[in-house]
């Protein structure tokens, strides 16, 4: 079988990482017809990228450069009716699976995401401009935007949390969700409707723990490339242990839905390592992995899915107290990540701003 359609079989869905013109065009919905393609994600910098290549954008572009618009709302002007027409190309796959599959995410401006109140205030402008159930609004887990991502939850907002990197960033993007619930419940409102994602970001933390690793030398060096898989295996089983705990039973029993644990930055930075690490490695029930149309197509070809999230636990255990005992914390890493993960968001929104103004 087709390793992107056995992993749902085995409860994975697979998102591509990419939205463009080019890609609505017509290789999207043949994606999602051969390969069972359940969403899409998209940052500042895969549209930066996007629209600066101009295909499919000239002439928008020509109309919005005439109007009286700031850099910002010539961006959204772009980017939601391209999200609207990539949740159509979903609806289908939306509507057969019960509201589970087929969503498309778009992200509040990273300038936002020390600010709570612009998030919040950004989310619920975007979710109405785009106004199709199957979308998703990207807020950071940014200490400050938790709390936007809580009130967007209550609000009945679809939302894929971003820039997760260790156990402390799941740990409270697990707390906020559940808060948004009861808050919603509360209220007299249905949550069986809400849907979110949790995005664990994965290369980014080999290639950082890497390098302090080839620093140390040694024994040291058996432990390369080995954190970003213990650490979403380790996350992965906290996470459905409190979901399926008395913790959450009142959620559960009103009908709400687990928020599916996302895997992101899966594209293998190091060439010595395979270019499925972050695919083959993490296949399991109720998540979701976004992949680049590299990775996408090497796991289409050479991919095997079969359930490793829920295997090697005590090595994955392992290498964790073996990088704290070399003075490698993730929680540390993990926040030095964030705001590195957040700056390069801003750079490249600012260079699609400076290419829009």
């Amino acid at each position: 079988m087709n390793p992107l359609l056995a992993a749902k079989v085995l409860g994975q869905r697979i998102w591509l990482d990419n939205l463009s013109r080019e890609l609505l065009a017509g290789p999207l919905a043949q994606l999602i017809a051969q390969d069972g393609l359940a969403g899409v994600t998209s940052n500042p910098a895969i549209f930066q990228k996007s629209i600066s290549a101009g295909l499919g954008y000239a002439e928008d572009l020509a109309r919005l450069n005439a109007q009286a618009l700031t850099a910002e709302q010539r961006f959204e002007a772009l980017a939601v009716p391209d999200v609207r027409a990539a949740c159509d190309l979903f609806a289908d796959t939306y509507r057969a699976s019960n509201g589970l599959d087929g969503y498309v995410s778009l992200e509040v401006s990273p300038a936002l995401a020390r600010d709570g109140a612009g998030t919040l205030a950004a989310a619920k402008r975007l979710w109405g401009a785009i106004d199709r159930p199957n979308t998703m609004i990207k807020i950071p887990a940014t200490p400050e935007s938790l709390p936007a991502f809580t009130a967007a939850i209550a609000a009945g907002i679809n939302v894929n949390v971003t820039l997760m990197f260790g156990p402390q960033h799941c740990d409270a993007v697990f707390e906020a969700y559940c808060t948004g619930l009861r808050q919603r419940f509360a209220a007299g409102l249905p949550v069986n409707g809400i849907r979110s994602v949790a995005s664990l970001f994965l290369s980014r933390v080999d290639t950082h723990i890497d390098k302090r690793l080839d620093a140390l030398g040694g024994d040291a060096l058996a432990l390369r490339g080995k954190a970003a898989v213990a650490l979403a295996r380790t996350v992965y089983r906290q996470w459905m242990a409190r979901w399926a705990s008395d913790e959450c039973a009142d959620m559960r029993a009103a009908g709400a839905n687990i928020q599916r644990l996302l895997w992101a930055s899966t594209g293998t930075k190091n060439p010595a390592y395979s270019d499925v690490l972050y695919v083959d490695s993490l296949v399991g029930a109720d998540t979701v992995n976004t992949l680049p149309d590299a990775t996408l197509a090497a796991f289409r070809d050479h991919g095997t899915a079969s359930t490793q999230l829920t295997v090697g636990l005590d090595e994955a255990q392992a290498t964790i107290a073996a990088l704290a005992a070399l003075g490698i914390s993730l929680d540390q890493v993990a926040e030095q990540l964030q705001v590195e993960g957040l700056q390069l968001f801003n750079e490249a929104f600012d260079k699609l701003l400076a290419l829009l103004d």
